[in-house]
């Protein structure tokens, strides 16, 4: 169906929350950013949740600890898992594990226990000690994808590496250490050898289109081989070439600067300008460090010069949406200008990653007290506060509180952005459309949900732990590139502590993992509460409701039932269902809901007409019983309109 009329048959829908036709959702209603948010937050946690194996709704297929990219099976496929992307991922779920989500330890364990078998499986780009850490993406039983691919991507294992040893470092503060030692190190010892070894040759980038020296892959090494050498001496071990190679990949970073902003890659053949770039800042965001240009911190000049010189890029007629927008006000953001990918669109992760890095340096700003304009800087701050000029402000310069407000409002335009084209029911897809706005590509891509997550949680001032940039910053006086040989081992699967927050020093009982490459799961032992020796039965539990309906446009199916979350059988309170993976052939809607756990209820569907009339499906009622069972999170309920 032409696209055109697609917005029209939404428009004319009146509001309704979905319409049925597929990779295309209405925008949502713009509201309180804030509330929108609370609301978005915990549907962003459950849908990559939703996207874990085993026990994700979306990933069942998948062995546990395996994050798919997306569930969407074509146009495109994305049901494979990639390095970067569930590394990524993994490092916003330590977060939200960090600042008291204690029940997601065990997709936590059952992450490390997959990347520990991943690294064995010989593939394309070689084995464990020949190349193999750097293959893009696996088959989600956890077995080589052997098709064509732009590998290698040398950034895989840079973070992973990261996002274990933020993991390691918890378990050693809190009582664990051993753990640490046993079950991560081996893992993170590998990457690191990876990285030091393979730096400085040319891989694919981020976005697996050209094979160059990437700006990204560089930063995420940088900061790989930093924490690496710190975490080895945690252990009890060392790590000679990470002391070694991270000075010089340090120096080679500095040689991406033109200017007045990074490009991104140095092949290619493209002007540069890159989210590559501005998701490279957010990565080395460190909350202790100050606006160091050499690390690329997010206040940094070179960092807030870039970051001006990439969103200007996308003002203009480059997409209808954004026609309009003056400059000094938020637009919708794409990968890069010359993006041709299903036809060159805004997407949601990388709009989210222009306000990430413009909280980062809020937070920043705040901590040191001031705020220097540099020359290199000054049209940053010029376009959003008139009266900058190239000097310090002091915090008990009013000033001060005026720039810091005028960015957080620019801040908040990309995430209102996100808000406005997002579905209804709260799911975020790969992308939206250039000149209509409505979501395309792959749908609740997990990525998406995971910049959400950590552009909110920077807005809010919460951060992650400083990985010691400050410290790490020092440019050699020459550069050498000659790389440095580490040591290679498979790393063992062992057994994991039922983990305890606020009891350091009393580890509880362990569990025990499965054979290497027949499951990787732990078994935790049955109780109502969290503490040693026991595992967590969550307060609520994520249920998605899968509906088969064939709609006409302009109907809508929606939920209701004897709980007040489903509105208490008050149709005028049913809660409404997307149809984002609508098909002719798989009338498919959904919607999933926070349910008290154990709560049994009764429920139906009920349509929604053009005119605005009910009908409600047949008798009988519908009954369920959420489950109450030890770490189960989620589950699906599918249904058959009647």
């Amino acid at each position: 169906m032409a696209r055109g009329i697609s917005f029209a048959l939404w428009a004319l829908s009146l509001g309704q929350s979905a319409f049925a036709a597929p990779n295309v959702s209405p925008r949502a209603g713009v509201g309180s950013l804030d509330s929108w948010l609370s609301a978005e937050t915990t549907y962003s946690l459950n849908s990559i949740l939703t996207n874990t194996g085993s026990n994700g709704a979306y990933a069942k297929s998948a062995k546990p600890g395996i994050i798919i990219a997306s569930p969407s099976l074509e146009g495109p496929n994305y049901y494979y898992t990639w390095t970067r992307d569930a590394a990524l991922t993994m490092r916003v779920l330590i977060e939200e594990f960090r600042n008291g989500k204690i029940e997601l330890q065990n997709v936590l364990k059952d992450y490390i226990n997959s990347q520990a078998f991943l690294q064995t499986v010989d593939n394309r780009s070689g084995g464990l000690a020949s190349g193999g850490l750097a293959e893009p993406k696996y088959n989600v039983d956890m077995t080589a994808f052997t098709g064509d691919w732009g590998r290698p991507q040398r950034d895989g294992p840079a973070l992973r590496a990261t996002a274990m040893i933020d993991f390691g470092n918890w378990l050693i503060d809190n009582g664990y250490a051993s753990y640490a030692k046993d079950n991560i190190w081996p893992i993170v010892r590998n990457d690191l050898s990876y990285v030091a070894q393979y730096w400085p040759q040319s891989g694919f980038d981020l976005w697996e289109e050209i094979n160059s020296m990437s700006f990204f892959t560089i930063a995420a090494s940088h900061r790989s081989l930093v924490e690496g050498s710190a975490f080895a001496k945690r252990v009890g071990a060392s790590c000679s070439w990470c002391d070694s190679q991270a000075p010089q990949v340090l120096c080679y970073q500095q040689s991406f600067w033109t200017g007045s902003y990074m490009k991104a890659n140095t092949g290619g053949g493209r002007s540069g300008k890159d989210a590559n770039t501005v998701l490279a800042s957010i990565h080395l965001f460190d909350p202790e460090a100050g606006c160091d240009d050499a690390t690329f911190q997010p206040c940094s000049p070179r960092a807030l010069s870039n970051i001006k010189v990439f969103v200007d890029s996308f003002r203009g007629s480059l997409y209808p949406v954004n026609n309009g927008i003056p400059q000094g006000k938020a637009v919708a953001i794409g990968r890069y200008p010359e993006d041709v990918y299903y036809s060159g669109n805004p997407w949601f992760l990388t709009t989210l990653a222009v306000a990430e890095q413009l909280y980062d340096a809020i937070y920043q700003w705040k901590k040191s007290g001031a705020i220097t304009i540099t020359s290199t800087s000054l049209p940053f701050f010029q376009e959003l506060y008139s009266a900058a000029s190239t000097r310090t402000y002091a915090s008990s310069d009013p000033a001060f509180n005026a720039i810091i407000d005028s960015v957080k409002t620019y801040a908040d335009g990309y995430v209102s952005i996100v808000q406005s084209h997002s579905a209804n029911n709260g799911s975020l897809s790969e992308q939206f459309d250039k000149t209509y706005g409505m979501s395309t590509s792959a749908r609740d891509l997990t990525w998406s949900y995971a910049a959400l997550l950590t552009a909110n949680a920077r807005r809010a001032g919460v951060v992650p732990p400083s990985w010691a940039a400050a410290q790490n910053n020092q440019i050699p006086g020459s550069c050498s590139n000659s790389g440095a040989t580490g040591t290679y081992q498979p790393a063992p699967i062992n057994s994991w502590p039922v983990l305890s927050s606020g009891t350091p020093g009393t580890p509880g009982t362990t569990t025990t993992a499965a054979t290497v490459g027949t499951s990787t799961t732990t078994t935790a032992p049955t109780s109502t509460t969290t503490g040693p020796g026991q595992c967590t039965v969550p307060t609520a539990v994520s249920v998605t409701f899968d509906e088969l309906a064939a709609t006409a446009y302009g109907e809508t199916i929606l939920i209701v039932g004897s709980i007040p979350e489903l509105g208490s059988w008050d149709a005028t309170k049913a809660v409404a269902l997307s149809a984002t993976k609508y098909s002719a052939s798989n009338p498919l809607w959904f919607v999933t809901i926070d349910l008290p756990a154990g709560k049994s209820f009764e429920y139906k569907y009920i349509r929604k007409q053009t005119n605005g009339n009910v009908k409600w499906e047949s008798n009988p009622n519908r009954s369920y019983k959420v489950p109450a069972t030890c770490n189960t999170l989620t589950d699906v309920k599918n249904d058959t309109w009647r």
